[in-house]
């Protein structure tokens, strides 16, 4: 009789047969879809929330930040709870826990029980997304691995992504406390799915014993303040705060504590060791990347659909859709084609096409048409799909069955903290050029540019002419036209220049394709060792 630990992905597959997998791809994508819609579907609804609460807008932003600093710092933990309880009993209290705090979320009385309940929103959420994945790559034979991840992503992906078009509708429609209540009945079902459909791994051994809690503290600090840094940098102006300073400063040394923990400890509370794996390791910096791509845009495009194009927030969120409609279509494409192709083609392709999208978007001007905001989107839909799901695939192939869970929970903890970091680059390097290009634009104004006298004359003649207003009141409206003009085209290359950016850091991470597994689907699966 063969040790449980020696059990192939396949022979799992076999055990569960066709019909259950399905059952347990559907309990597990339940989960995923209910944690990642979380994270954006609140945004639209902070405006009412800050209303009821008197909150100000620095106040409010809390109530998403909490979410995302708890998801942070739940992932890379996973492993080690679900040793020491089990991971259908952990799964299963992380649904309960999820479902039980979007209940209170939605009853909250005031901004601190509101980021409380936020808090053990995203404990809960944090681990649904990583088990998941791992419990996807047990139950899909090899040759269905790359479809498996394609589902996973289609859930990872398009939550985030659908999340301000529900969110929207269920505010105006209801109230800003049903985008919480409609996750219990969901969750509810979910909890009931879990019972019956999940088992723990045959090759999980429970562990007992003291804890790694140096490793925890350093975690919980180092990551905590990176994240904090992160979402309030901008606010606060960054290193010319005495609170971001003290941030960067805790960040830098917990982290820097706690890799040196992990490192020497028997039985650390993350194992950073899996990292030593090249293929793993290429691939984690790949989603990286890609996470920072993505979480970048999905910030960026919203602000200057509504900001600089005039869009009223439903529209922005509408027009968001074509890179959520092009995942959709290419994630089961992309999951055949990897048996076919392996991990190098897919990606690589998947970068080509991700570059070209985010050139065109930084080739946009003021007077775009709808199909210029189009076409880029859906071509960066197709681009993020088929690295998504190879990726997904060929970072976790050579990872052994034990130590899968801890790696799809730093795998991912790795692309959500590297998205943070990314919105931070991004978003300031947005306003500071801002900033310079209005400095430039308005160094070229004078009585002795041709350009910018006729452009003058243009918005004088025209006021003039349509509201019959004296000379000079003309002149002033005509010089604050000209004003806001500045500032919208200095704006406009300011998003020029960042996705031409986001496009270089792309082209930057094409040498590690390389060290990826280039084997294909059929012989991609983790093995124990």
């Amino acid at each position: 009789m063969k040790d449980p630990a020696t059990l192939s992905s396949s022979s799992i597959g076999d055990m569960n047969g066709p019909s259950h997998r399905w059952l347990i791809t559907l309990t597990v994508m339940t989960g995923t879809i209910m944690s990642s819609l979380d994270t954006s579907i609140v945004n639209v609804a902070l405006p009412y929330m800050q209303g009821n609460f008197g909150a100000s807008v620095s106040e409010i932003a809390w109530v998403a930040t909490a979410y995302i600093l708890a998801n942070v710092i739940t992932m890379p933990i996973i492993a080690m709870i679900s040793a020491r309880f089990g991971r259908k009993n952990f799964y299963m209290f992380s649904v309960i826990l999820f479902v039980t705090s979007s209940m209170l979320c939605g009853l909250a009385w005031n901004l601190p029980s509101m980021v409380v309940f936020r808090i053990l929103q995203g404990i809960g959420g944090g681990t649904l997304i990583p088990v998941s994945q791992a419990v996807l790559r047990e139950t899909f034979p090899p040759k269905e691995q790359g479809m498996a991840m394609g589902i996973y992503g289609l859930g990872v992906v398009l939550g985030p992504a659908c999340g301000p078009v529900l969110g929207g509708w269920l505010t105006d429609n209801f109230s800003w406390p049903w985008i919480f209540f409609i996750n219990v009945p969901i969750g509810i079902v979910n909890i009931l799915m879990v019972m019956r459909f999940i088992q723990d791994p045959p090759y999980l051994k429970r562990e007992k014993g003291g804890l790694d809690w140096s490793g925890l503290i350093c975690m919980v600090v180092g990551l905590g303040a990176l994240q904090l840094m992160l979402e309030k940098g901008e606010e606060k102006d960054w290193f010319e705060s005495r609170f971001i300073v003290t941030l960067a400063v805790s960040a830098t040394v917990g982290l820097l504590l706690f890799v040196w923990r992990e490192l020497t400890a028997d039985k650390p509370a993350v194992d950073l060791r899996i990292l030593r794996n090249i293929p793993f390791a290429s691939g984690t910096a790949i989603g990286g990347i890609l996470g920072m791509g993505l979480n970048s845009s999905l910030f960026l495009m919203p602000l200057f659909l509504q900001q600089l194009l005039g869009y009223p927030a439903l529209d922005a969120g509408l027009a968001l859709m074509p890179r959520s409609l092009a995942m959709a279509i290419i994630f089961p494409v992309a999951g055949r084609l990897y048996n076919r192709l392996g991990p190098r083609p897919l990606i690589g392709g998947g970068l080509l096409v991700s570059i070209y999208s985010f050139l065109a978007l930084s080739w946009l001007s003021l007077d775009v048409s709808f199909w210029d905001i189009f076409m880029p989107q859906f071509m960066q839909g197709i681009g993020f799909g088929l690295i998504f799901v190879a990726l997904s695939t060929a970072a976790l192939s050579s990872i052994e069955r034990p130590k899968l869970t801890a790696a799809t929970g730093l795998y991912n903890v790795i692309r959500q903290v590297c998205g943070s970091i990314g919105i931070a680059v991004f978003a300031t390097q947005l306003t500071s050029g801002a900033t310079r290009n209005r400095a430039m634009l308005v160094g070229h104004i004078s009585n002795f540019n041709p350009v910018s006298v006729s452009h003058f004359d243009l918005f004088h003649a025209a006021i003039a002419t349509r509201h019959g207003s004296d000379p000079v009141a003309a002149q002033l409206v005509a010089m604050k036209l000209m004003d806001l003009q500045l500032t919208r085209q200095a704006s406009m290359l300011s998003y020029n220049r960042v996705f031409f950016l986001m496009a270089v850091c792309f082209v930057l991470i094409f040498p590690l394709i390389l060290l990826l597994r280039g084997g294909r689907g059929t012989h991609g699966s983790p093995k124990s060792r």
